[in-house]
């Protein structure tokens, strides 16, 4: 079954630069029903990762250092209403506007290994510098990019077993969705695969 649709930064890290990146997505993960002080309710989140493949940094994975793809993130609401964001930045991605039938329920599990061009800008907070999406657009024509990292895919709809890999940010919202703390008792998350960081 697939997430159908009707950004903490993560270490010491330099900041993705300011650019316009080619870009792959390679993780979707559903956060749940999150309570928004901001708005004061609750509202079904949903987080997507891509990794950009010319900004490249050394990681430690399985006991060795590679040279792999930084990746951001970006929180979204799930929802396809015209003015969510969600919907603007997939249409902008897909170069078209969605029709009414995929209105209905857009899967988003279709976005994995999908490529596209994201504008990075920084926004400084106190001393701190972060990368922030700006625009997700459609990659050119005949763009052909492989993730270098797993695919991770994690719906509540499929049950609480989230993906071994899963960032810690990440598993930390999960565990406070209203759909895991209702759910059954689950065993505490196996230790994850070293993860390229945000």
């Amino acid at each position: 079954m697939g997430l159908m649709a009707k950004d903490k930064g993560g270490g010491d890290f330099t900041p993705i630069p300011e650019d316009l990146h080619l870009a792959v997505c390679y993780g979707i993960w559903d956060l749940g029903t999150q309570f928004s002080e901001k708005w004061e309710k609750s509202i079904h989140k949903v987080v997507i990762v891509w990794e950009i493949p010319g900004c490249r940094g050394e990681f430690e994975r399985d006991g060795h250092i590679k040279d792999l793809p930084r990746a951001i993130s970006k929180r979204f609401t799930l929802s396809l209403h015209k003015k969510s964001d969600l919907r603007k930045d997939l249409e902008s991605w897909r170069g078209k506007k969605f029709t009414d039938e995929e209105l209905k329920g857009f899967d988003l599990k279709k976005l994995l290994g999908v490529p596209c061009q994201i504008q990075v800008l920084h926004n400084k907070i106190d001393d701190k510098i972060f990368a922030n999406i700006a625009t997700i657009i459609k990659a050119p024509v005949g763009t052909e990019l492989t993730p270098e990292n797993p695919l991770k895919f994690f719906s509540f709809e499929d049950g609480v077993d989230v993906p071994a890999g899963t960032p810690d940010w990440i598993m930390d919202l999960i565990r406070h969705a209203e759909e895991y703390k209702d759910g059954p008792q689950h065993d505490e998350h196996d230790a994850p695969d070293e993860a390229v960081p945000f």
